[in-house]
């Protein structure tokens, strides 16, 4: 693929154009739904350049780059399928399955083994990392339900609800992980500080 120019003017009165050179408002439930992904994308982005900086312990930086960069690499799958209707997909495309989603459970799975269980709903936040991958997770949930929504209208790709799901997942476990890996202390909802000042 090849982009030789940033600005088309194809846009200018409010229509987008859709793989396979369908053209739809932009404030249609699918340019909303693919729209948030790209957001959770460029939030990923942003979660990796923090963990270069701010992460002390190189395997575990080195572990989350790798991670992160895998996970944007998928989501520019999603963002395709999402731009593209059901009826228009060409043969070969990429699209995100099963595979995906039991990797996604296979690193939560091996992650978790170095957590301790929770006992308590954690406030997001902690470290520069884990307060960006917490950014990241509420974003993807917007985009889930985002995609509910675009499903209920119209047919979508089968995988890409539990993918979305399952990747929320992912960026929670991730950033207790960080936490974990840099000593950093998770603070826990206290319930009983409700209501006072």
């Amino acid at each position: 693929m090849r982009i030789t120019k940033v600005y088309t003017r194809t846009g200018d009165k409010g229509e987008t154009g859709l793989v396979g050179n369908r053209r739809v408002p932009k404030d249609s439930r699918r340019i909303e739904s693919y729209g948030i992904v790209d957001e959770l994308n460029s939030i990923l982005g942003v979660a990796r350049a923090v963990n270069q900086k701010f992460s002390q312990h190189i395997a575990p930086r080195v572990r989350m780059e790798k991670e992160l960069k895998k996970i944007q690499n998928e989501l520019f799958v999603v963002g395709s399928d999402l731009a593209t209707r059901v009826e228009d997909r060409w043969e070969n495309m990429p699209l995100v399955g099963q595979s995906h989603i039991d990797a996604l459970e296979g690193l939560m799975d091996e992650l978790e083994k170095e957590l301790k269980p929770l006992e308590e709903f954690i406030l997001p936040g902690g470290g520069m990392v884990a307060a960006s991958l917490h950014q990241a997770r509420t974003v993807c949930r917007r985009a889930e339900r985002a995609c509910v929504a675009l499903g209920r209208e119209e047919p979508i790709g089968d995988y890409l609800i539990p993918y979305l799901n399952r990747l929320g997942d992912v960026l929670f476990v991730l950033a207790r992980w960080i936490s974990h890996c840099e000593g950093e202390a998770e603070t826990m909802w206290e319930r009983e500080k409700i209501g006072d000042r």
